[in-house]
């Protein structure tokens, strides 16, 4: 496995993908919407697999003497160090844009922990939709992707419609005040639960989709 991830981040690893996660610096703009700021990475995820069968990638993987379940696990490894990362790297711009935007009128949801952990579900929901059906026959990405946008899509628009509509994240989860980061905090946690279960599920379906498909 530890060979299989090597090669993912020297040969498969696209510059796309690396330079959209500078990206991040854009939740630093008060009317930008933070969700398509890490949908960036969702596009990165896609040239990766894009450029992979052009490439012919997988038949490459499949040339090893490797087990089927590894090259799944080793791309799913580097979708996740991705995500990550796109968080990671956000987190401190998040951090800076709750200092200096005061008063100034934000739209959608502030970047603050409730946020991240939407944002978490919503790569989540991306790597049930986009990977599973990519795995299902690995020759065709855009079609897998496209669902994968709409699956997104969808999620950002009830997210960001909550910020105005829904009463507990309006008033609770988009308001940045110290009695309000417990459920902040609970939003993060329960986000991240998420993620994760989504995307072992999406790598559980996977396997079991690649392991079928004769290439």
């Amino acid at each position: 496995m530890k060979n299989l991830i090597m090669k993912e981040l020297r040969l498969a690893m696209q510059p796309p993908a690396l330079l959209f996660l500078a990206l991040s610096a854009l939740i630093l703009i008060p009317s930008y919407p933070g969700y398509i700021v890490f949908f960036y990475t969702c596009l990165g995820i896609f040239f990766i697999c894009m450029l992979g069968r052009e490439n012919k990638d997988i038949y490459y993987t499949m040339l090893l003497p490797v087990p089927k379940r590894s090259v799944v696990g080793a791309r799913f490894f580097t979708v996740v160090l991705l995500e990550l990362a796109q968080l990671a790297i956000a987190a401190p711009f998040a951090a800076i844009r709750g200092e200096v935007a005061g008063e100034i009128p934000l739209m959608g949801m502030d970047a603050n922990a409730a946020f991240f952990g939407f944002s978490f579900v919503m790569f989540g929901i991306f790597n049930l939709v986009f990977l599973t059906g990519y795995y299902k026959d690995t020759n065709k990405v855009g079609v897998p992707f496209l669902w994968g946008c709409v699956a997104t899509g969808v999620f950002i628009v009830v997210a960001e419609a909550a910020a105005y509509a829904v009463p507990f994240v309006r008033d609770t989860l988009n308001v940045n005040t110290p009695e309000n980061l417990a459920a902040q905090l609970a939003t993060l946690a329960v986000g991240v639960a998420v993620y994760a279960l989504l995307t072992l599920a999406a790598y559980k379906k996977s396997v079991k989709s690649f392991e079928l498909l004769d290439l």
